[in-house]
């Protein structure tokens, strides 16, 4: 298992899915982030998700692994070392009223468990991305399916717009952001993380009620 030093994630992010959830689509990017509790490798185990918060949602997502430090004016084909396909699981009644308050969404985000994450493969470059796919699988459907090229903001943007504000180093994480097709996830729920025709993840999801521990991963 790679170092996983920080999470940041990249909201609204494709058109179709800010439109879907009623959401001004940004003019620069939009990032929040998890913390490292929230992290956890889908190799074919049950993930725990509590059951008593509300609505939760999957979001389906392309990450990429920070493979050095990244400098003013780097390429990001030279700090992405590493790709996976991720979950950015979220409590959306939760983020709702956080939303009416105008709150942050750490809470809607935050929670252990909810930053899933295939197992990391080769990066290639850019370019060769955008001739491939990456799908979510629930229960034998495929649910969501995104491709990078689709991006409001391409993967150099994020880069350089994260290393500028957050600082960006050997270990970071980003979700890159998801399509549309973003949709309620149930107790015992099959889920494959693919890209292409490869499944990079799986995991069966339990959601947890009362007071039971959620652990950290």
């Amino acid at each position: 298992m790679r170092q996983i030093r920080n999470i940041y994630c990249v909201g609204r992010n494709y058109v179709a899915h800010a439109k879907e959830l009623n959401n001004e689509v940004p003019t620069s990017p939009f990032l929040f982030s998890k913390p490292t509790h929230a992290f956890i490798e889908a190799n074919g185990q049950e993930i725990y998700l509590p059951g008593n918060r509300g609505s939760i949602h999957y979001e389906t997502e392309l990450v990429i692994y920070i493979g050095r430090k990244h400098d003013k004016g780097m390429k990001a084909d030279e700090v992405i070392d590493r790709m996976g396909i991720g979950i950015d699981f979220t409590l959306r009644d939760v983020q709702s009223e956080l939303k009416k308050k105008g709150y942050p969404w750490l809470l809607a985000k935050g929670f252990p468990n909810s930053a899933v994450v295939s197992k990391f493969i080769e990066f290639p470059e850019i370019n060769e991305l955008k001739d491939k796919d990456f799908t979510l699988i629930k229960n034998g459907e495929m649910v969501q399916q995104g491709n990078i090229k689709n991006m409001i903001f391409d993967l150099q943007t994020i880069v350089d717009f994260t290393s500028d504000h957050f600082g960006l180093g050997e270990g970071d994480i980003i979700f890159t952001g998801t399509p549309e097709g973003v949709g309620q996830i149930l107790d015992g729920d099959q889920l494959s993380l693919k890209w292409d025709n490869q499944i990079l993840g799986e995991c069966v999801i339990k959601l947890i009620h009362g007071n039971s521990s959620l652990g950290f991963n």
